[in-house]
């Protein structure tokens, strides 16, 4: 299967798909990951200009929304994703707001505050748990907002790790403005990639938020059970120690990854219902 394929084909720090997930669950996690991951390579991979980069979109959503009235399609991405949709009712606009939210990084290179980055987050990250719920049919407002708080916090990590790629290949920068000035933080820190310390206590501040925020949530793979709720405990551990990592490195830039011999513990305290520990990086 071509979704399972991609899948493989990318590296992510927090399983995709994996086997702990039941078989029936396999397939259209498989196609709802490549529709993002095609859409997001559409914004930022390959040679295009921006101008391209939005036509591709463009038509990609266009591709889709035939998709939904039925129409033909030969992607074999939307096929599955069509099949998906039907045998689940999945909402549409959660797989639209995935493209705004791409669209916009071709757009949009700035956020002048928290609440810009999250409403960026909104929409790049939250469908993908809320079309998860939807998977298992637990979609109601307590379970969204656990969701929601472990995908923002899952996107805001995987920014800290990226923080000096984004800005020298993209010229992005997801920290918001008004922090980094009132922490005395230019975008001289970026270009120069300039770890010292004031931008060290700075990250630290930004990472301990995500992990915060991706704890208040982890109570979504108790509730949710099983082995789906398995995997989510074992990707919001997996993200904890990524924090873990970012907040030991003296170097911000420096991007660590999970080794082999994080997993076993990961896999422990999953099993066996953890809380992740409040991080402290500022001593």
């Amino acid at each position: 299967m071509i979704c399972a394929e991609i899948v493989r084909q990318h590296y992510e720090n927090f399983p995709v798909a994996s086997i702990l997930l039941p078989k029936q669950l396999r397939k259209p996690i498989s196609a709802i990951y490549s529709f993002a991951r095609t859409a997001d390579d559409l914004a930022d991979e390959g040679e295009l200009d921006a101008a391209a980069r939005l036509n591709a979109l463009a038509q990609y959503e266009k591709q889709f929304n035939h998709m939904l009235t039925g129409k033909n399609n030969d992607d074999p991405v939307l096929i599955a994703l069509a099949h998906s949709i039907t045998c689940f009712e999945l909402t549409p606009s959660l797989f639209t707001d995935l493209i705004s939210a791409f669209t916009q990084d071709i757009t949009k290179k700035r956020y002048q505050n928290f609440n810009e980055v999250l409403d960026y987050c909104r929409r790049s990250a939250n469908p993908v748990g809320r079309l998860l719920l939807q998977l298992v049919n637990k979609d109601n407002p307590h379970m969204q907002q656990l969701s929601d708080a472990v995908c923002t916090a899952l996107q805001l990590i995987n920014f800290y790790q990226d923080i000096g790629q984004d800005f020298d290949e993209n010229n992005r920068i997801y920290l918001a403005a008004d922090e980094m000035k009132a922490s005395d933080i230019s975008e001289e820190h970026l270009a120069r990639r300039i770890s010292d310390e004031k931008f060290k206590i700075f990250m630290n501040q930004q990472i301990m938020r995500a992990a915060s925020m991706l704890s208040s949530g982890y109570p979504l793979g108790h509730q949710i059970g099983g082995r789906l709720g398995l995997e989510l405990k074992m990707t919001i551990h997996a993200a904890n120690r990524v924090a873990e990592k970012m907040l030991r490195e003296r170097n911000c830039f420096t991007r660590p990854r999970l080794s082999k011999a994080d997993w076993p513990m990961i896999l422990f305290k999953s099993l066996f219902n953890i809380t992740p520990k409040t991080l402290n990086g500022l001593t």
